[in-house]
Formats: C-alpha cells, structure tokens, sequence
C-alpha cells in the first residue's frame, strides 16, 4: 500500500523513539510512514529522535532481500517493479518500495510519478511505496535511502526495492546498499551499449532487457547476445563474473520469474561464498563514512567564518579574477581556522 506522504512531526503530538518503533515493529502503517518522515528530516532536533529511533531498530533490521534497480529512462523500473512485487506479495511476501523521484535542480520540487505508476502494488496491502525526493543527493538515491530500508527491514518486509532516478547520476551508490544490483535496459536502446556508463556495467549483478513483447521478442534475443559478449568483454572469462542477462515483459508478465530466480541465485551464490554476510559489513563501513562526509559538508555551509567569504569569493571566481582552487583553499583555511 502507498505511503501517503503523512505530515511534518511538528504537526501532530511527537511520538517518542520508543513508541515508535513499537509501532514499526508491530507493522503499523501510519507510525512507520512517521518514522520515514522524522528520519529524513532536516531539524536537529529532529535528528536526534531518528538516531534514538534508530539505534532502537537496528537489531531487528537486516533479513530482507535488497534489489537496487537502476536503467535509463524509459526503461520501465516502475512497471516491472509494480509487476514483480505484485508476483511476490501473490505468494505471502511483503515488498517495500523505495522510490526515488528526481528534484527540481531549480526548485527543489520532486514528480513523485511512482504513486502512479505503480497501481497494484499502491492498492495492496502487503507493499508499502514510499516516494523520496533525490533532492540533489548524487548516486540516484534520497539522502536517507539507508535509514528508511532499515525501517522497512524492522518492519518485517521480506523484499526491499531501491528505484534510483535513472542513469546519469553517479548510479553505483546504489551498489553501496544492496544485495543485487539490477540494471533495466528496453528493446531497440540503439547506443545505451556505448553511450551507458561503464561503471554502471561493471556493477550491475543482473541485466534485463525489458519491454521484450510483440515484434519487439526478437530483438530482444539479438539484444541478449550483444549485452552478453559486451560484458564478458568487460567482465573477464569468469562465468561467476558476468551478470546473467535477461529478457522480460512486465507489460505480458513474461520472464519475472526467470528474472526474480536470477535475483535468489546471485544473492545464493554470495551466502555460500561467504560473500553476503562481508558485503553487508562493507555497506556499513561505507554508511559511516558517506554520514561523515554529509556532516562535514553541512557544517562547513554552516561555519561562521565559511559564510563570510562564500559570497565575495563567487563573485571573484565568477568574474574570472580568481582561479575555484585558489578560492576553495581560502575557504578550507578558514573552516579550519578557530570558529569566531
């Protein structure tokens, strides 16, 4: 079912951390969307009740399967992630969607398209979508992707799908947070051999060619074999190196099962490798210091003697008078100098 966006905390009575996650922990709908919204807030105050929120809930995070899917746009993310988890909640599972919108580089303002675009799943109770604003935050995910996946894993979701905004965004911060990387590529693409990201293909656990109906089967076979030797090209001679590729519909729901199949093989294959268990251990390591690198960031914006100079400093750089190194250096020197 959809998340329906609940209002700022400051708008109800504030909920202690405590209650909350009593509330996710008991699969409450309302107090989970809560949780979402005080962890991505931006207040201090705010911060401080999702960490105790957090903390409290994260033991109990951790046992659902993590899918990232990313592709260009077009590619049909939404719809074969609505057919998919509709396949998956059929059979008793619970699915979470995080889906992430692109913001407005101007406004801010995000399109939060997947409330419609992925109908069944927004009507069944057994998946919760929750829509987030990239809000400028580079590798296709919201800032807070991490911390809501840990409330969707406290609140006993067995799937978790992370949408990213597409390919264009530095993508491979979704591999950082997931079991299987899943890249969605549509029939008849034409360059997206050439023209997509390398990074993204040496990343990618799993290809599907999607939108593979109609006249459009055939190609989509040709199609497979070209990702194929592409990526063994890239990949090296290992099989366990190249990503399997497959072809889909989620229009004729044809091939998910193939599809989900090769989802549970990858994530089989790194359990008995003993690879899952050290690959999580790295998402944490990697959490912590992307969380060092935001808070650094924010208190360097903030700093006293950082926002004196901001302003001189990009009017002597847009004018051409001083070269952006020289004017980064002034600001480090004086974010590292004593506060005022």
């Amino acid at each position: 079912m959809r998340d329906e966006c609940p209002e700022p905390p400051g708008r109800r009575r504030e909920l202690p951390p405590l209650e909350l996650a009593r509330g996710v922990l008991a699969g409450d709908r309302a107090l989970l969307g809560r949780a979402m919204t005080l962890v991505e807030s931006a207040s201090p105050r705010h911060r401080e009740r999702a960490r105790e929120l957090l903390e409290i809930l994260a033991p109990r995070a951790g046992g659902a399967i993590r899918v990232g899917i990313t592709g260009v746009p077009g590619a049909g993310k939404s719809m074969l992630i609505d057919a998919l988890g509709s396949r998956l909640t059929t059979r008793g599972q619970r699915v979470a969607v995080l889906a992430v919108d692109p913001s407005s580089g101007l406004s801010g303002g995000s399109i939060l398209g997947d409330k419609t675009r992925m109908d069944r799943l927004a009507a069944d109770e057994r998946a919760f979508i929750r829509p987030s604003p990239s809000a400028g935050s580079l590798g296709g995910v919201a800032s807070r992707t991490r911390e809501l996946m840990l409330l969707c894993e406290a609140a006993g979701f067995d799937v978790v799908f992370v949408e990213t905004v597409g390919v264009g965004q530095s993508e491979t911060v979704v591999a950082e947070m997931v079991d299987c990387f899943l890249l969605v590529m549509l029939v008849g693409g034409g360059d997206e051999l050439q023209g997509i990201k390398r990074g993204i293909m040496e990343l990618a656990d799993l290809v599907a060619i999607n939108k593979a109906d109609g006249p459009n089967t055939q190609h989509a076979a040709v199609e497979q074999r070209a990702w194929t030797s592409a990526l063994r090209l890239l990949r090296g001679a290992s099989k366990d190196s190249v990503p399997r590729v497959l072809t889909c519909s989620a229009l004729e729901e044809r091939g998910l099962e193939e599809l989900w199949n090769g989802v549970l093989e990858h994530r089989h294959r790194l359990e008995m490798k003993g690879l899952l268990a050290k690959k999580r251990r790295q998402q944490l390591l990697s959490w912590m210091w992307r969380s060092v690198e935001e808070g650094l960031l924010t208190r360097f914006r903030a700093h006293s003697g950082v926002a004196e100079l901001r302003a001189e400093l990009e009017s002597e750089v847009s004018s051409g008078r001083m070269l952006p190194s020289v004017a980064a250096e002034e600001l480090l020197r004086a974010f590292g100098g004593k506060e005022s």
